[in-house]
């Protein structure tokens, strides 16, 4: 038991008791009065005996009864409690995992099933309730906290407080989201509250003049980037998982839709799902086109396994003494337990496939449902990944336009064997000037062979460095040289295939894209396969006689799709105007247009390119926690957004009809509708009001793998989870002190009226 303010009690016992045993030992002054009978005067006599200075003190029961009522104020004044468990730190900051895999529900509470994210905010609650809270006299010395929710995104719901009452409202307000996990960024929002130690004025990174921060993390642990998250080196970090490694999932982590090349009106959907139970799993995949159903089809899916990733037990000795040298080459103190298992098991993958006529646009909705019975599947601990939606558009062929100083036969015999509506051929001139009259709207995809705009190929100029003062000085920055690139010789907004050229702008952004020029003899070495463009592209045995050496700059937005053994041969740059697929060698400088891949290729990327408007369309699918962001046509009014649940919000389109709505939060069809003109493939009533949709979905393969894990490897530290029950509010006696205190004054009532009138 510890006393919060026993020198304020001692103080006040000091002066209160001797002044009450005082009061008992002063002479009452009393006047004469004249009795009929010498009868009184033996009662008389016993009184002023009573009364007498320095006289023994007799037996009173009221005195006693009045020294046990001080004495029970005395001792609440002193706040007297009996410790639960030792929370150590004066600031801590509880860290709310809200993301998709925490509405699993596989904890229990009074016999019933409830979400993790419950679990988690009761076990926080706990905390809150166990930091002390100081006395009356120095509430500066109680403990504080503050509140950080986290998904792929962080935020603060609490400030740092000392009142458990606003902590524990912010805890009780946190609502999940459907979500990836994300912690980096609630790390480094924490860590942003303290201040910075400075050193001769210069503030030093990773120290804190604050006092160090413990940090609670309430998470079932799937955080993919937790070795990105770096504490402070002062700051303890405590992890209290919640769910179990053994909670079972089935979960949809993929669907897209593909028209035939040579039919658009012939659609197939094909839906990837995951199973992370040990055991295989039979399950119906339900297809609902625009709310009516469309089919049914059964799928077993196998067990998630660990074939081939065990260890034996050399490897892992092997493994756990890396591990430990790495501990201390970090200083990071070695786990008080070691993991249970050192590998997650695979989840098991299966599919389902479905085609259909279906020539106009649709909302498809894939279900998962117990085989036979058309119900919820049973025994999965989460439900929002068993439905996933995709917007397919109407059946459209595509209108592609050729800009070449030269005739490309290989190219055009190619493009020309594709179900086209429109295969045209412009001259650099001639696209340019469609570009000054606004009509390049007419073609989908542009293919730029062996040319781009002049501005294309000039570098954005880069303003000299500032020079360097003196710390805490201010210079003034460098000015930036002028651009001398007029706007109509850059590459305006659109989708390209680029083949054997290096753009080094995209139309104002940099491509981050560096030409080196011409190369030796090169071979394809690899390429990514699970690409949308190359999912059906063989690439084995492609060699190139006269390559080009690119190098791509670190923070460009374009990625390598294919590689030969001099560098990157294929790649992917988009900004939020352009879409591109570069080429940078020239293809009659290789083998390709002989091989029959160069014509699957061909049909890939202008359906890739086109996105929702290619015969490959895989619609406009988001994640949650990402941000809806696209271009409506100009001239647009009355703009609104109606998420799946909620109300319809308004938007408010920028100069370039851009609209932007989000970070998301909830899996589903959004829909954005305007008056005015509509695009190819939106939808439009008889009021010329226009939609557009868009599908929401997780389709996330981590977040779906549902088992708890025990340990999460921070950059700079390894948590091992801590016991169940991670903290027990202190129990304050003082309240019931003073409920003693006034039970014993109703006695000395009672006793002191009973006596005076008998």
């Amino acid at each position: 038991m510890t006393w919060l303010t026993w020198p304020y009690a001692a103080i006040a016992a000091s002066i209160a008791i001797p002044a009450l045993l005082i009061l008992y030992f002063l002479k009452l002054r009393r006047r004469d009065v004249e009795v009929s009978t010498t009868l009184l005067w033996k009662k008389a006599i016993q009184d002023l005996q009573a009364n007498a200075p320095f006289q023994k003190l007799r037996r009173n029961i009221l005195l006693i009864l009045q020294l046990l009522v001080l004495g029970g104020l005395l001792a609440a004044l002193g706040q007297p409690q009996i410790k639960g468990q030792t929370v150590t730190g004066a600031r801590h900051v509880i860290l709310l995992d809200r993301s998709a895999s925490m509405s699993a529900m596989d904890e229990e509470e009074r016999g019933e099933k409830v979400s993790r994210l419950d679990a988690a905010k009761k076990q926080a609650i706990a905390l809150v309730e166990s930091l002390r809270e100081g006395g009356l006299f120095d509430k500066d010395k109680a403990d504080q906290a503050m509140v950080i929710a986290f998904d792929s995104q962080a935020e603060i719901r609490q400030q740092l407080t000392s009142d458990k009452d606003a902590l524990k409202r912010a805890i009780e307000a946190v609502t999940p989201t459907e979500t990836p996990t994300a912690i980096e960024e609630a790390i480094r929002l924490a860590k942003a509250q303290q201040q910075k130690r400075k050193v001769e004025g210069v503030e030093v990174e990773g120290l804190t003049s604050d006092v160090p921060f413990t940090m609670h993390i309430y998470s079932d642990g799937c955080i993919p980037d937790a070795g990105k998250a770096a504490p402070g080196p002062e700051d303890k970090v405590e992890f209290h998982r919640v769910g179990t490694s053994e909670a079972a999932n089935v979960a949809i982590v993929g669907m897209r839709a593909e028209r035939s090349f040579d039919n658009p009106n012939r659609l197939s959907v094909y839906v990837s799902m995951e199973n992370n139970q040990t055991l295989a799993r039979s399950v119906d995949v339900e297809l609902i086109v625009d709310g009516q159903g469309a089919g049914i089809k059964t799928t077993t899916l196998p067990a998630a396994s660990t074939d081939g990733l065990t260890l034996s037990a050399p490897e892992a000795a092997r493994a756990a003494a890396q591990e430990n040298a790495t501990r201390a080459a970090a200083g990071v103190a070695a786990p008080d337990e070691a993991p249970r298992n050192l590998v997650r098991p695979t989840p098991g993958v299966g599919g389902a496939v479905f085609s259909l006529e279906r020539g106009a646009g649709a909302i498809v909705q894939v279900r998962l449902r117990d085989p036979g019975s058309g119900t919820p599947l049973t025994g999965d601990v989460l439900a929002l990944d068993d439905s996933g939606w995709l917007v397919v558009p109407p059946a459209k062929r595509l209108a592609i336009a050729v800009v070449s100083p030269s005739k490309n036969l290989f190219l055009l015999t190619a493009l020309q064997g594709l179900p086209l509506s429109r295969l045209s051929e412009l001259s650099p001139p001639q696209f340019q000037q469609k570009a000054l009259d606004g009509t390049l709207g007419e073609y989908d995809v542009f293919i730029l062979d062996g040319w781009l705009p002049p501005g294309a190929k000039k570098p954005l100029p880069v303003a000299p460095a500032a020079p360097t003062g003196t710390p805490g000085a201010e210079t003034p920055a460098a000015a930036a040289p002028a651009d001398d690139v007029k706007p109509e010789d850059l590459l305006p907004p659109g989708r390209y295939l680029i083949i054997g050229d290096v753009p080094l702008r995209l139309g104002q952004t940099p491509s981050g894209i560096k030409d080196l020029g011409f190369g030796e003899v090169s071979s394809i070495v690899d390429w990514r396969r699970d690409h949308p463009l190359l999912r059906s592209v063989n690439l084995d045995g492609l060699d190139i006689a006269k390559s080009r050496k690119v190098e791509i700059e670190s923070g460009s937005p374009a990625a390598v799709l294919a590689s030969s053994d001099t560098g990157p041969i294929i790649l992917d740059a988009s900004t939020a105007e352009i879409r591109s697929v570069i080429i940078p060698f020239e293809v009659a400088e290789s083998d390709w247009p002989f091989n029959v891949s160069f014509v699957v290729f061909m049909a890939s990327a202008t359906g890739y390119l086109a996105d929702d408007a290619g015969t490959g369309a895989t619609g406009r699918l988001i994640q949650p926690g990402s941000v809806l962001s696209d271009r409506i046509p100009s001239g647009a009014a009355d703009i609104s957004v109606k998420p799946p649940v909620g109300d319809a919000q308004k938007l408010q389109a920028a100069a370039d009809g851009r609209v932007v709505f989000g970070p998301l939060t909830r899996s589903g069809v959004y829909n954005v509708s305007w008056k005015g003109a509509s695009g190819p493939t939106d939808f439009q009533d008889d009021e010329g009001r226009a939609t557009r949709f868009y599908a929401a979905n997780l389709f996330d393969t981590r977040e779906s793998d549902v088992a708890a894990s025990e340990r999460v490897e921070l950059a700079s530290k390894v948590l091992i989870a801590e016991s169940e029950g991670s903290a027990v509010a202190d129990r304050r006696l003082w309240p019931w002190l003073l409920l003693a205190a006034l039970a014993i004054v109703m006695l000395e009532w009672f006793v002191y009226n009973r006596k005076v009138h008998v």
